[in-house]
């Protein structure tokens, strides 16, 4: 089983990335796109990243707005893997 981040851990992840709002159990970001198209193209891409990494994130989507919340429900909070499937997410937003 994953491991969960430690409060140190929680920190970091929580200062290298900014525009996500952490608590101990969850990592959540809202994006907003120019239209529905737009959204659909981000949400396919997080979908792939996802699957390659086996770490599926909740996603809501709301026409032009996709809300992702990251957390490894088998440990119970934020582990490794939601650190890296953020990594991948912030990078698709350049």
């Amino acid at each position: 089983m994953a491991q969960l981040l430690t409060a140190e851990e929680r920190a970091r992840l929580s200062a290298a990335h900014p525009d996500w709002t952490a608590t101990d159990e969850t990592l959540e970001r809202t994006i907003e796109f120019g239209d529905f198209a737009e959204a659909m193209g981000f949400v396919t891409r997080v979908g792939l990243a996802a699957q390659a990494l086996d770490h599926h994130p909740d996603i809501d989507i709301r026409w032009n707005r996709v809300t992702l919340r990251l957390t490894t429900h088998s440990a119970g909070g934020l582990t490794d893997g939601d650190r890296a499937l953020a990594e991948q997410i912030d990078g698709f937003l350049g």
